[in-house]
């Protein structure tokens, strides 16, 4: 029942934050159950609150047009082709599952060409995959990372509905899907990667460009919202009866700005393992690599800096995730290897009590943790402070999930077991980067801060906290908006426009994510019920996901469709008082390998403050046997 260690492949992070939302799958499992109760999985209850405007439903179509939409017309657009694509003749293929599209009109274009004060050309490149059979919906797919790129290919485009291992997809149930670069591309010319890896910091060079920031962070989405209504206009003879925004990670971040500022144009959207703090997490992100170097006992032969992935090995945070198991795993009634109950567990684990501290001179062997690994744990989940120990960011919950290849590739730079690797910088610099050049005001040299070299690490070995909420929320003549500015809703409690016109909001959030902190979903979801007399599920409700990672893997159910939850929420009224989710198998999630958990296992995904709960009797691997108090 609890996690043994396990060798997967060394991914590097990178790639996997430039596709961390791309990459996902989605699963068209039992969202929508009969009426009444939230038992088993897949229920839905009557909102509560006050009553609130009812949606109608969308009416399907057909398409009209396609290769004439070449034609199609809007301010500061060009179509550059519009494509007929036959049934099954386009694939696509995620976590080893495999999907047919249907006959569609693909659609390539770009708005609001320009040069840039940095000399370099940009222009907001999108893609529309338009159905033979529509169901009158719009899906606007919003992407991950730092953005810069299209999901064209065929292992993350045509409307990724989130979660794990996709069964289904946005294009397949009928959408009309839009994708976009959200206004820049990588300028790898002028800022080359490195020759030996490939990597560098050619995506993120964009933040020296303000317009490109204020792209990123919102403008692109109210740029192309319009343009995207209007070209299915031309394409069915009318526009889309219900519009919808999906996203994750970042794409979970321009979600929630969007039901702030463009509440007025989506009747459902969907954030997932939302990073609507961005810019604070990546100050996160600096005090854990000051952390977690401090902890390193090698030194990096690439960089000649501390290594990070020698701070802490499979075996040790294996350690730390079989404690929590053994004071939180009881917790919702069931010792099944899954903690539901998270806010317990804050309350029911002590890594001072629960983790043992090696002898003097003892190396860290599963039984136990050196006191400088255990100093540094402490101040990693506590999150970052400055000298005046004011916090920057939000503080992480404890869960057993922190064993995971996602979490250990995020924060240590390695997923593989052998407790050796290379240092994180050398797997990803966007990281770095990112904090550097788009959110911080003014941006960092990048003639300076190029490749690989220790010139990148030193940068985030003397990152002064100090110093840090004034770069995230200062501006200049030519900055006139911070990070915090365009990245952030502008008031991100006061969903009154979105409310009051009978749109809906879904936010889901691993509880082990160690991209964007679970505690800083909840804190603003807290936020938004007491902006709303208390209670704020009759349009908004936020599910956790026990266990899991950045938006998929841990030790998890992380298998899921929560947009057919929300499709029936806006159309039909049906709010989701659980969503099934299931267990992959270790092919699919390399962490569910030794966590005792099945493939195959379902639970019901709850929405806060509610968790599973066993009902006492029957399989501890289906939903049916839970319940969301």
């Amino acid at each position: 029942m609890t996690p043994r260690p396990f060798a997967v492949a060394r991914t590097k992070r990178f790639l996997a934050w430039a596709a961390i939302t791309a990459s996902c799958g989605a699963a068209m499992l039992s969202a929508c159950g009969g009426g009444g109760g939230g038992g088993g999985g897949g229920g839905f209850a009557s909102v509560t609150g006050p009553a609130l405007p009812q949606l109608a439903a969308a009416q399907p179509g057909k398409l009209a047009n396609c290769t004439s939409l070449t034609g199609f017309t809007f301010a500061n657009t060009t179509i550059t082709s519009a494509s007929l694509v036959a049934a099954d003749a386009v694939t696509s293929t995620a976590d080893g599952v495999t999907l047919k599209l249907p006959a569609h009109c693909v659609v390539v274009g770009k708005m609001n060409p320009r040069t840039g004060i940095d000399g370099k050309s940009y222009a907001i490149n999108f893609e529309m995959r338009l159905p033979s059979s529509w169901s009158g919906r719009f899906f606007h797919q919003v992407n991950g990372g730092n953005d810069g790129f299209i999901t064209t290919d065929t292992t993350r485009a045509f409307g990724r509905k989130l979660g794990g291992s996709p069964t289904s997809n946005g294009l397949i149930e009928g959408f009309a899907v839009l994708t976009s670069d959200a206004g820049h591309a990588p300028n790898s010319a002028s800022y080359p990667n490195d020759p030996a890896t490939g990597l560098g910091i050619s995506g993120q060079v964009f933040g020296l460009d303000p317009q490109a920031r204020k792209d990123y962070g919102y403008a692109a989405v109210g740029s192309l919202t319009p343009m995207a209504k209007s070209l299915i206009a031309a394409a069915y003879g009318r526009g889309p009866d219900r519009s919808y925004m999906v996203g994750a990670s970042n794409g979970g971040r321009h979600a929630m700005v969007a039901a702030a500022r463009y509440a007025a144009d989506y009747d459902g959207i969907l954030a997932g393992s939302p990073g609507f703090n961005l810019p604070k997490s990546r100050i996160a992100e600096e005090w854990a690599n000051q952390i977690l170097m401090g902890a390193a006992t090698s030194i990096d032969p690439v960089t000649n800096r501390p290594a990070i992935w020698s701070s802490f090995s499979l075996v040790d945070l294996t350690y730390v995730s079989n404690r929590v198991l053994a004071k939180c795993d009881a917790l919702d009634g069931a010792v099944d290897g899954i903690v539901q109950d998270v806010q317990g567990c804050q309350s029911a684990f002590s890594l001072a009590n629960d983790v043992a501290t090696c002898a003097a001179g003892q190396a860290p062997d599963g039984t136990c943790l050196t006191s400088v690994q255990k100093t540094a744990l402490a101040k990693l989940f506590a999150g970052p402070k400055n000298s005046a120990g004011k916090a920057l960011y939000s503080d992480w919950p404890w869960t057993n999930g922190i064993y995971g290849a996602s979490w250990r590739g995020y924060m240590t730079g390695v997923t593989n077991g052998a407790g050796v690797g290379t240092n994180k910088y050398g797997n990803n610099v966007g990281f770095v980067s990112a904090a550097a050049f788009i959110f911080s005001t003014p941006p960092a040299d990048p003639t300076v801060m190029t490749g690989l070299g220790p010139t990148m690490i030193d940068w985030t070995l003397n990152y002064d906290f100090d110093k840090a909420e004034a770069l995230i929320n200062g501006t200049t003549p030519v900055f006139a908006e911070s990070s915090m500015s365009f990245m952030t809703p502008p008031d991100p409690t006061n969903l009154s426009k979105l409310r009051d016109r009978g749109a809906k909001l879904i936010v889901f959030h691993g509880t082990a994510d160690p991209v964007f902190s679970y505690n800083d979903t909840i804190a603003w979801y807290k936020g938004l019920m007491a902006a709303n007399s208390g209670d704020a599920s009759n349009f908004a409700r936020v599910f956790n996901v026990a266990g899991m990672t950045h938006t998929q893997g841990g030790p998890s159910t992380d298998q899921f469709d929560f947009v057919t939850a929300l499709v029936a929420w806006v159309e039909q009224g049906r709010a989701p008082d659980s969503v099934v989710g299931t267990a992959r198998t270790a092919a699919q999630n390399p962490d569910m390998t030794g966590s005792g958990i099945p493939a195959g296992r379902t639970r019901p995904l709850c929405p806060y403050p509610k968790f599973p709960k066993y009902k006492g009797t029957g399989s501890l691997d289906d939903a049916a046997n839970f319940v969301c108090p």
